[in-house]
């Protein structure tokens, strides 16, 4: 399990305004409130699959000083055209570090237990 919101307010969220992943807001399509279905949506369906170019390694010596690598710390790095893009440490070697840029469920196929509580 990845994450869950039984806990916790449910997810809100508008038809069409590009807030969830396409599949999903799909599925929840045509449900009526208080209705439950689970469903699996291929990786390609939603994060897409993990692209090797998105993976960067870099000498332990180009890190500023201010910054101890571990694995699964998050970085936000900018790009020479201004950009930020957000990647995480995924491996670590005496001489280098390991940055993907993917997200993390990307090459991932999700199921999502859905209960629609109300529909405002």
């Amino acid at each position: 399990m990845f994450d869950a919101s039984t806990d916790q307010e449910p997810l809100e969220f508008t038809i069409g305004g590009g807030q969830i992943i396409p599949a999903f807001e799909q599925a929840v399509i045509g449900m009526n409130a208080n209705e439950s279905k689970t469903i699996q949506i291929p990786a390609e369906e939603a994060y897409g699959p993990h692209r090797e170019e998105m993976v960067l390694v870099v000498e332990r010596a180009r890190f500023p000083e201010d910054i101890t690598p571990e694995v699964g710390l998050q970085l936000a790095l900018r790009q020479p055209d201004g950009r930020t893009i957000q990647v995480t440490v995924t491996q670590l070697s005496e001489s280098d570090v390991t940055l993907d840029a993917n997200h993390p469920l990307a090459g991932k196929a999700l199921t999502f237990d859905i209960r629609l509580v109300e529909i405002v």
